[in-house]
C-alpha cells in the first residue's frame, strides 16, 4: 500500500506539519503521565480506526515497558480490571472527546468532573489538547492511506 501523499516530500504540507508536530512534542513533555498518553492516544486512534497511529502508539508504549495485557485490553477498557482509576477517566475522556459526532455533547459533565478527581487543571488541558490532537493527526493519515506497521519506536522523537 502506498500513501496518497507524502507529508515529508511535500514543501506545503511538510511546512505545516513540522510546526503541528512540534506540539505533538509539547504534549509528550506535559505533566499527564507517559504511560496515561500512549493509552489515550491508542483509543482514540482505535476509535478511529488510524492503523498507523495504533501501530506507532501500541509500540511506543511497549518500548516504554507497557504489558501487553493493557495494550490488548484497551479496545474493552471498561471491563478490563488493569486500569487505574486515573486511567479510566482519562479513557472514557477520551472516548468522548472523540465521538462528539454520536451525541454532539463532546466530553458530558459527568466525564469531566470524573476525570477532575483524578487530573489536575494542566494535565486536563493536556488530556484535552491531545484528544484534540490525535483526531486530526488520525484524519491526517486516514485520509491519505498513510500504511502501517513499519514504525520503530522513537522514530518521530
Amino acid at each position: 500500500m502506498d500513501a496518497r501523499l507524502n507529508y515529508f516530500a511535500n514543501p506545503t504540507a511538510g511546512k505545516a506539519l513540522k510546526h503541528f508536530m512540534s506540539a505533538g512534542k509539547a504534549l509528550k513533555d506535559a505533566p499527564l503521565p507517559a504511560a496515561t498518553q500512549e493509552l489515550v492516544a491508542l483509543r482514540v486512534s482505535q476509535i478511529n480506526g488510524c492503523a498507523v497511529c495504533i501501530d506507532m502508539h501500541t509500540k511506543e508504549a511497549a518500548a516504554a515497558g507497557e504489558t501487553a495485557v493493557r495494550l490488548n485490553l484497551v479496545a474493552a477498557w471498561r471491563e478490563a480490571t488493569v486500569f487505574t482509576e486515573a486511567e479510566r477517566a482519562a479513557l472514557a475522556f477520551a472516548e468522548e472527546g472523540t465521538r462528539v459526532a454520536d451525541a454532539a455533547t463532546g466530553v458530558s459533565d459527568e466525564v469531566w468532573a470524573h476525570t477532575a478527581e483524578h487530573y489536575d487543571e494542566d494535565q486536563i488541558a493536556t488530556l484535552v489538547i491531545m484528544v484534540s490532537f490525535m483526531n486530526a493527526v488520525n484524519r491526517l493519515n486516514i485520509i491519505t492511506q498513510q500504511p502501517a506497521g513499519d514504525y520503530r519506536p522513537g522514530q518521530f522523537h
